[in-house]
């Protein structure tokens, strides 16, 4: 494992070092220590490698992850994993607001709390929460999954289009077009699937499933109140 200290680089070092070893496929593994709350820690890696950030992070940790596994050991600030498109980003502590934002694919797992905004216009990542979301998560998401283990705050799933939102604690509000949805043998399935990659404790079971009403998709004016 390489160490790198981030009281002794600069940002750019720091974030080129790891990029650089992505792009060589080189599987290598690498620690950050004192990373203090720096922002855009990991970002833009594209290749497999593995980060431990011994720490919290500030805006957007590991944006735009591609195949990387970054494991953040506190908490990170607004827009973790944002756009990220593969492999594996862990938040062992809280996350703030707009965390997994347009993300494309992969999987982040927040082991903690997410603030407001959590998987805002997701685009097919999948985002498993420990603890609690905030309000207008899943806002206009279009693809993939959201799970949350906890509760979920106001207007969840507003302007959502196909993405999937289970929810195992207290909804507090609905968005508009946003209704709860039959759970089926397929989605029992692949929120088992999901909960095992996360490490969560919990049964499929006591989720419930909420989804698109598709009356937004396009301008109807008997529906002209909800836009």
């Amino acid at each position: 494992m390489t160490v790198l200290d981030a009281a002794n680089l600069s940002l750019r070092d720091l974030n080129q070092t790891l990029q650089a070893a992505a792009k060589t496929r080189s599987n290598e593994a690498f620690e950050i220590l004192n990373p203090r709350g720096s922002h855009a820690v990991a970002v833009g890696l594209d290749g497999p490698v593995t980060v431990t950030i011994k720490g919290s992070t500030g805006y957007y940790c590991a944006g735009m992850n591609k195949e990387a596994s970054v494991t953040v050991e506190g908490s990170a600030g607004p827009g973790t994993a944002e756009n990220m498109m593969s492999g594996v980003v862990t938040i062992e502590g809280d996350a703030s607001q707009y965390a997994g934002a347009t993300g494309h694919g992969g999987l982040l797992n927040i082991k903690g709390n997410a603030s407001s905004r959590c998987g805002i216009s997701m685009k097919g990542i999948d985002i498993v929460v420990h603890g609690n979301i905030g309000h207008m998560s899943a806002f206009m998401a279009q693809k993939g999954n959201l799970v949350v283990l906890g509760d979920a705050g106001d207007a969840l799933g507003d302007s959502l289009y196909e993405a999937r939102l289970f929810v195992r604690g207290e909804v507090k509000s609905l968005g508009a077009d946003c209704v709860e949805k039959e759970m089926r043998p397929e989605h029992l399935s692949l929120l088992e699937d999901l909960l095992a990659r996360a490490g969560a404790d919990a049964s499929p079971a006591e989720f419930r499933r909420y989804g698109s009403a598709r009356k937004l998709y396009n301008f109807n004016i008997d529906h002209a109140g909800e836009y």
